[in-house]
Parts: C-alpha cells; sequence; structure tokens
C-alpha cells in the first residue's frame, strides 16, 4: 500500500478506483469496520466494473457480519452468488465462495457452508485457496459436532495448510487442530499446538484471531492447572477484544478467570467475573440467535417475494383469460372461473403458509429446542418485566435456582441421548409443581430458573421441596430405567434481594452452591439477618 501511494497520481482512473478498494479493506483490517464500511458499499453498488463490484461486495458482506446486521448480510449475499457463474477469475470465485461458507457457517447451515467450501477445494489453483476451503469445511464440520469430523479430513486440511505458510487462514486452521484436541480433553496438545503458532498470529495483528488463540490459550492452560498462564492469557485476550465485548473469545476469557478466582477463594473478584461472563455469554447467544433468525427472515423474504411474483403472473394470466372468456361459450367461461379460483386458493394457501413459518421461526427463537421452555435471553427478558410489575404493585417475588446433581457423570456414562431425556423429565417434573403465571426457563447445561410472583419465602420453600422430591422420584424414562436424578435448589426472595434480577440471580447462585458444598439434593436459602 506505500508503494501504491508513490504511483497514486499516475494510476488511471480504473486504477484509482481499485486503490479505493484496497485503501477500504486496509481500514476494515485493522478493524475500523465503520469507517470502511461506506466506501465498499459505494463501490459495490455504484461501480461499473463487474469483478469490483463484486470483490466490494463480498467484503460489505463481511464487514456487515462483524456489525451483527445479519439480515442485510443475507440480503446481499443471495445476489452476490446469482453473479457467481459469470466470475471466472479464481481468486474472485475464491472470495465469493468463502463468503458463502462462512456465512452459511454462522447462521448454522452446515450443510451449505460444507458444499460452497468443498467448490474451493475442488476449484482452487494454489495452495493459499485450498487452505481457506479445508478450513471452512473442517469448521463447519466441527461447528455441526464435531461427529463427521475425521482424521483423514484434519490431516488434508494440514497438508494444504502447511503448504499455505503462514496465512491468516493457515494460523486459523492451527486454532481449528487445537479446538478438536481441547473437545477430545487433550489440553496439553492443544497449548503446544496454540503456542507454536501464537507469535505468528501476533505479527499477522488480526484482532479477532489473537483474542480466539489467547482465550483458547487461557482455557486450555486453566485445564491444565496453570493458573498464572490461564490468568496471563485470558486478561490478554480482553485486552485484544476490547472493540468486542460480546464475543466467543471474550466470554470464554472471563469463564477462565471466574473459575481461577473460585479456585483460589477470591469469592468477591469470582463473583464479578462471573457477572461478565453472563452478560458475555449472554451477547454472543443472541448474536448466534440473531444470525439464524437473519437467515430464516431473509429465506422466507425471498419466498414472498417469489410468491408475489408468482402472484403477478397468475394474475396476468386472469385477464389474458378474462380476454377468452368473452370470445367463449358459458359453459367453457364457467370452467375457466373454477381452474382461476383454484389458483388463487393455492396462492392464498401459500401466503398462509409462509406467514405460519415466520411466526413459528419467532416462536423457535424464545425457546429452548431441547425442553421447550424459556431458554435463557427470553427468561431474562420475561423475568425483567414481571419484577417490574411486582415492584409497582408492591407484590413479594422469589427466584430458585436448580442445577442437576453430577449430570456429566450421566452424559459420561450414558451417553448425551440419555442425559437429554434426564433434562427432559426433570422439566416435566418442575412444570407438574408450577402454577402457569410462574416463569420457567433453562439458563444453559442443566441449570434452569423459576421466577414465582406472589410468593413468599414459606410458600417457595414448600414448592421447592416439592419439585425436589418430584424429581428425586423421577427416572430417565422408559430408554434408561433406573438412572438416579436428583436436583440442588437456591433460593432468593424480593424481600431481601430487591427487584433487580441480577442481584436476585447472585444471591440465588450463592445459595445454590451452599447447597452442592452440604451435599446436594437439598434446598437452600442465602444468608440473611431475617432469616437467621
Amino acid at each position: 500500500m506505500g508503494r501504491l501511494d508513490e504511483v497514486a497520481t499516475k494510476l488511471s482512473p480504473q486504477q484509482k478506483l481499485h486503490l479505493r478498494y484496497l485503501e477500504a479493506r486496509q481500514i476494515a483490517f485493522a478493524g475500523n469496520y465503520a469507517a470502511a464500511l461506506p466506501s465498499l458499499t459505494a463501490l459495490a453498488d455504484q461501480t461499473t466494473d463487474p469483478v469490483l463490484a463484486f470483490r466490494a461486495s463480498a467484503t460489505v458482506i463481511d464487514l456487515l457480519v462483524a456489525q451483527s446486521r445479519y439480515e442485510e448480510a443475507f440480503a446481499r449475499l443471495n445476489p452476490l452468488l446469482d453473479q457467481l457463474p459469470k466470475m471466472k477469475e479464481t481468486d474472485v470465485r475464491m472470495q465469493g465462495l468463502g463468503v458463502a461458507a462462512q456465512l452459511y457457517n454462522e447462521a448454522g447451515q452446515y450443510d451449505a457452508s460444507t458444499r460452497y467450501a468443498d467448490q474451493m477445494v475442488k476449484e482452487s489453483t494454489d495452495a493459499s485457496s485450498a487452505c481457506r476451503g479445508w478450513f471452512y469445511k473442517s469448521d463447519a464440520l466441527f461447528e455441526s459436532g464435531g461427529t463427521r469430523l475425521s482424521a483423514d479430513q484434519l490431516r488434508d486440511g494440514t497438508v494444504a495448510c502447511g503448504k499455505a505458510g503462514d496465512t491468516l487462514f493457515s494460523l486459523s486452521f492451527q486454532y481449528l487442530l487445537a479446538g478438536f484436541d481441547m473437545r477430545q480433553g487433550r489440553s496439553e496438545s492443544a497449548i503446544h499446538v496454540l503456542q507454536a503458532s501464537y507469535p505468528k498470529v501476533l505479527r499477522a495483528g488480526f484482532p479477532p484471531q489473537i483474542s480466539e488463540f489467547e482465550s483458547t490459550l487461557a482455557k486450555a492452560y486453566w485445564k491444565g492447572g496453570d493458573l498464572a498462564s490461564a490468568t496471563k492469557f485470558a486478561n490478554n485476550a480482553l485486552a485484544t477484544n476490547a472493540n468486542r465485548p460480546y464475543s466467543e473469545s471474550t466470554a470464554n476469557a472471563y469463564q477462565v478467570l471466574y473459575e481461577v478466582d473460585k479456585k483460589a477463594g477470591d469469592s468477591n473478584a469470582a463473583l464479578a467475573n462471573l457477572e461478565k461472563y453472563v452478560a458475555a455469554h449472554d451477547g454472543y447467544v443472541s448474536r448466534l440467535s440473531a444470525k439464524v433468525l437473519a437467515y430464516q427472515i431473509v429465506k422466507q423474504q425471498v419466498l414472498a417475494k417469489k410468491l408475489q411474483i408468482d402472484t403477478l403472473n397468475k394474475q396476468n394470466q386472469i385477464l389474458t383469460l378474462q380476454q377468452k372468456l368473452n370470445k367463449k361459450a358459458v359453459e367453457a367461461s364457467r370452467l375457466y372461473i373454477v381452474l382461476l379460483l383454484i389458483v388463487l386458493a393455492s396462492i392464498a394457501l401459500w401466503t398462509y403458509k409462509v406467514k405460519r413459518s415466520q411466526l413459528r421461526f419467532m416462536k423457535l427463537a424464545r425457546r429452548d429446542g431441547l425442553t421447550g421452555i424459556f431458554n435463557r435471553q427470553h427468561f431474562v427478558n420475561e423475568a425483567e418485566l414481571l419484577l417490574q410489575y411486582c415492584r409497582k404493585s408492591s407484590r413479594d417475588a422469589c427466584l430458585v435456582l436448580i442445577d442437576l446433581d453430577h449430570f456429566k457423570a450421566v452424559n459420561d456414562t450414558y451417553g448425551h441421548a440419555v442425559g437429554d431425556r434426564v433434562l427432559q423429565r426433570a422439566v416435566e417434573a418442575c412444570k407438574s409443581c408450577l402454577r402457569s403465571t410462574d416463569i420457567f426457563g433453562r439458563l444453559g447445561g442443566e441449570e434452569f430458573g423459576i421466577l414465582l410472583p406472589e410468593c413468599t419465602l414459606a410458600q417457595v420453600l414448600v414448592l421447592a421441596e416439592q419439585i425436589r422430591l418430584t424429581i428425586a422420584t423421577a427416572s430417565a424414562g422408559d430408554g434408561a430405567p433406573g438412572i438416579p436424578i436428583s436436583a440442588s435448589f437456591g433460593v432468593s426472595t424480593t424481600a431481601h434481594s430487591g427487584y433487580e434480577l441480577r442481584q436476585l440471580l447472585i444471591h440465588a447462585d450463592e445459595a445454590l452452591y451452599r447447597a452442592k458444598r452440604e451435599g446436594r439434593n437439598r434446598v437452600s436459602v442465602i444468608d440473611h439477618p431475617e432469616c437467621a
């Protein structure tokens, strides 16, 4: 870029447009997405050079994703893919295929992402492009659960990225290898892979990639028992992510600091980091949900637009048929009218189905996919609204946190399918004891929350004990009979903790940990002077 600046005055108008594109890319690479986006958008929408417009549009999609503007990103993706068959230059096609693979992967459309990544590997003519394709494919398989990510695929990707040198994608593939090791419980191997590439990552200078390496190193060191190194890399990740508070690496860094402080016995610092972890994690999960919802919304908009075009075509056909009716006999005219009514009814039916699908997707965004109860984000939203009502009407409310005991042992012993049935049976046991006005949600893993309005401490203790007994007498179901289930309960009340959900969660979490320490399968309340 420095050499180009020296000859900028000698460039042709077309070359100057390409220079504008490179300058905007340079600004975006440094992390200033908002400053780069206007120039790239103008190039994508206004330039007459199809190749430059394609490149600029692909980069705009990347920046929209970075700014969490997912619906706009997906809206631009379809026109970009329509132009892809016209692009003959291999590097231009690689950029378009890579954008599609990455965006579909982030929206959870792993099959579509793998399809575009496979196309990249097939069409690549250099090691760098092949590495990018293998990275996107492996990342999609890894994010989809990892069971489809074979050692052969990792080996082929490693070979391709080894030939590519120290590019961003070859370094990202090393990060993926470390993630695979972490998932298999090989933290020492993950540390070796990450530390070998960490100096190269720092030299590359791409902040999101640096923070991913640092947060994963922190997690690996924590699992290996090296708390000092874990703390160091967790703080490094937070410093690198100063402008990205709701990323996965930020949440992971706060989680490591929380675990380190908890092990060191510093409860105040642990609670502070736990609160930051919850905020970062909720923000990250909200971003994931927004990506999936944006994909579904744009998909429905495309379908609705297609139906609208079909409707216009049908209307034109109706006009044509009406003109022909004047030349037909009455009996034939009636037949055409019946056929037209059937066509219109079909269009109305499809429109109804599209609307119903949109409503279903909105409902799915609020519900936990496994248990059917509120997910964490919707539980928090509903709970805050209910607490505001209770405060204004001077009514008591109680919060109960529930954590299934030894749930990891169930998963490790019987497998995740049985673990899922255990969670579903525990949820059914809880629902059988709750009122229609109570708010019930899954906060994560095997932890659940219940907010009970117009309920005193004495009443909630009776109810919590009833739920505890109901869970304890339940089994995992017909698919795995005889598996014991128990849960620990932490209780907080507005009478003692106030009407702020954050404070209620902190006090209930403290009570829950005390129940765990005292032997599990019990109900515990945070100590207050009034309860002594």
